[in-house]
């Protein structure tokens, strides 16, 4: 597990008894917990427990009712939202590619917004496409549409990468892939993102998933965070709703390399 930042260095996010309400309705609440930096901290849990709240509630696309979250020391209210967002990266299930776009463009998109000069951008997105196993040669020019799956997954983690965030956001990334290439995409995030020393935020509804990628497991129940631990302690906690994720991996105390 990385090492906490050091006290003049702040952890890339720091939730402060963050809660969130709509309609009358709680949502989260009571949320305390950081990511370090070159953290992967993964929240797991059922539908509607608060994961992807958690997520937007980072990247300002939802604002906390009570407390705050802190994005490099700062207040998410205190960053202008569009300089936030920008210097993180954003990677979703259905990845979101502009389908009129090349690869290329799609790869380059936040470097171009930024201002980037065109050979700096094309040097970067050449870079990112053997950083995520896609040969410059083949798909700079492809569109979406002559993707797989787990090729267009590749350009949504480049992507997010283009503009060297310190800060990933992950929101069930690798859960419409086929088992196969989703244990592989699993196997490179989980070697890219300690290679690049970057934090990562990962949310997934799977346990063995968040075992495989996490440093640190958080469990979210009724938007209450009940268990944040290290996989191997998570396997052995006795919070009840962590027991019953550990019983979905079919085997006495689970399979962490799943």
């Amino acid at each position: 597990m990385p090492e906490p930042p050091s006290a003049d260095s702040p952890p890339a996010v720091r939730f402060d008894s963050v809660a969130f309400a709509t309609g009358g309705r709680s949502i989260v609440r009571g949320l305390d917990f950081v990511v370090g930096a070159g953290e992967t901290l993964v929240l797991v849990g059922r539908s509607g427990a608060g994961k992807t709240t958690a997520l937007k509630l980072v990247n300002r696309l939802l604002e906390p009712t009570e407390g705050a979250v802190l994005v490099s020391g700062r207040a998410t209210t205190e960053w202008d939202p569009v300089e936030l967002r920008r210097r993180v990266g954003w990677v979703i299930q259905e990845i979101g590619l502009f389908p009129h776009m090349s690869v290329a463009r799609n790869v380059g998109i936040v470097p171009e917004l930024l201002g980037w000069e065109e050979a700096r951008i094309r040097s970067r997105v050449e870079e990112l496409l053997e950083t995520v196993g896609l040969s410059p040669a083949t798909f700079t020019d492809r569109r979406p549409d002559r993707l797989s799956g787990g090729q267009r997954q590749r350009v949504g983690v480049a992507r997010a990468l283009a503009a060297d965030p310190p800060l990933l956001l992950l929101d069930e990334p690798f859960g419409a892939l086929d088992p196969l290439t989703r244990a592989e995409l699993q196997a490179e995030f989980r070697d890219l993102v300690h290679r690049l020393g970057k934090a990562a935020l990962f949310v997934t509804h799977d346990l063995r998933e968040a075992l495989a990628l996490g440093d640190r497991v958080g469990l979210l129940a009724g938007g209450e965070l009940v268990v944040l631990t290290g996989p191997d302690a998570f396997l052995a906690s006795d919070h009840a709703e962590a027991r019953a994720f550990v019983d979905t991996l079919g085997a006495p105390g689970g399979d962490r390399d799943g």
